[in-house]
């Protein structure tokens, strides 16, 4: 727990301000009034206390901290109960911070209390007439905005969507949304270029609350532009569709994991450790060691475990008589033992060397009815299409989008209120 006293420094810094003023004031440095130095003395000794500001930190508890800004154990609770409603108490998260006000007639009472659990929200505890405690909660208005970032891409993706704005969980959204239909191994190329909007929420003020999700994007590639939309249907969830009114999401990742490239193909090759020839049942990226690997398909766990010359593998059992392979991992979740069941784009490992390796990186495999086969030749099934009152109703959002989009054009950012 980190506690800082600012008040109280600044308190003694005032106080010390003003009696150098005083001194300053009368010759030989001395007040020509004993009374009223006296009078001065006494402001200082009755000062009522500051405000304490306490930080969290992992491990911390409420009450705990309450405690130690100087509340009795019985003045802590009541606070915490007053709290509780708003904040319960597991929501407790670090670097939130509490600002202690205590009671001027009795310091191990507090006169209010404030806590900020997020940037949308304040909660404020004050004394009751009936001497307990009651808390109120005082919301940030947001006021929407839709950003438009764009840009050429050069070594990495991730990294050029980054430089113009775009925050990073919606880069990986989109590079997942994206790996669907774009194999970025071999597709996308220096030169080619992306455009997103999304949203961003700023108080009355125009200061950044935080940022919202993403709307449209697309990719621009040398030989044809892939484009996908954000929307959710009557009943449904949020969900990324193409022009098509067809949801990207796919049977099977076309790559595994994020920002790596492939340095061995499937097919016959010369083994680098054993010298000599023979066929390689998969695809290996080359990755930095703890690079998150992530379920192809939905499934469930075969084995999780090492594995000979593989080291540390995991092989997930999909549907139509699919199962993927994952290689040579340096660590793998407890999680996913024999018959556990996982999502698609759930991390199921991270990059190692372990097994006959000669360094980081991922072996990847998918079999169909338990042969290899090129993971870049097998067919993605697509996922839930959109028809009927869906269908039109996705137009209509598609259409309105692109007019937004393009009124973006030149533009930074656009409030948006609706």
């Amino acid at each position: 727990m980190f506690l800082r006293r600012a008040a109280i420094s600044a308190a003694f810094c005032l106080f010390a301000t003003a009696a150098a003023a005083s001194i300053d004031e009368h010759a030989g440095g001395l007040p020509s009034d004993p009374a009223a130095a006296a009078g001065d003395l006494a402001i200082e000794q009755h000062a009522p206390p500051a405000p304490v500001l306490v930080v969290v930190e992992r491990g911390d508890t409420l009450m705990a901290l309450l405690v130690d800004t100087g509340l009795a154990a019985a003045e802590a609770h009541a606070v915490a109960a007053a709290i509780a409603p708003h904040l319960p108490p597991r929501a407790l998260r670090p670097g939130q911070e509490i600002v202690v006000v205590p009671d001027p007639a009795d310091p191990t009472r507090a006169r209010a209390v404030e806590i900020v659990p997020d940037a949308t929200r304040r909660i404020q505890v004050r004394q009751a007439e009936t001497g307990g405690y009651e808390a109120s909660v005082e919301e940030t208005q947001q006021i929407r905005h839709l950003v438009r970032a764009e840009g050429e891409i050069g070594s990495s993706l991730y990294e050029d969507m980054a430089a113009e704005g775009v925050p990073p969980s919606l880069i990986m959204n989109l590079i997942r949304a994206f790996s669907h239909a774009v194999d970025f191994q071999r597709y996308v190329q220096p030169g080619d270029r992306f455009a997103v909007m999304f949203e961003r929420f700023r108080d009355p003020d125009g200061a950044l609350i935080q940022h919202g999700q993403g709307i449209y994007a697309e990719l621009r590639l040398r030989d044809r532009a892939v484009r996908i939309w954000r929307h959710a249907p009557a009943g449904g969830s949020p969900d990324w569709y193409d022009e098509k009114g067809e949801s990207v999401r796919r049977a099977l990742l076309r790559t595994p994991l994020d920002a790596a490239r492939i340095s061995s193909g499937f097919g016959m090759r010369r083994h680098p450790i054993l010298g000599y020839s023979r066929m390689h049942r998969g695809v290996d990226f080359a990755a930095p060691t703890g690079t998150p690997v992530y379920a192809a398909g939905e499934g469930s766990v075969a084995f999780a475990g090492w594995r000979g010359n593989y080291g540390r593998t995991v092989i997930l059992r999909h549907s139509g008589g699919i199962s993927t392979l994952y290689a040579h991992l340096s660590s793998i979740p407890a999680a996913i033992r024999p018959g556990a069941r996982v999502r698609q784009g759930q991390v199921i490992g991270r990059v190692g060397s372990t097994g006959m390796s000669t360094g980081p990186h991922l072996h990847y495999e998918v079999h169909r009815n338990n042969v290899a086969v090129n993971p870049a030749s097998i067919r993605m099934l697509a996922g839930r299409n959109l028809q009927g009152r869906d269908l039109a109703a996705f137009r209509t959002e598609r259409a309105r989008i692109d007019r937004r989009f393009t009124a973006l054009a030149g533009v930074a950012e656009l409030a948006a209120a609706d």
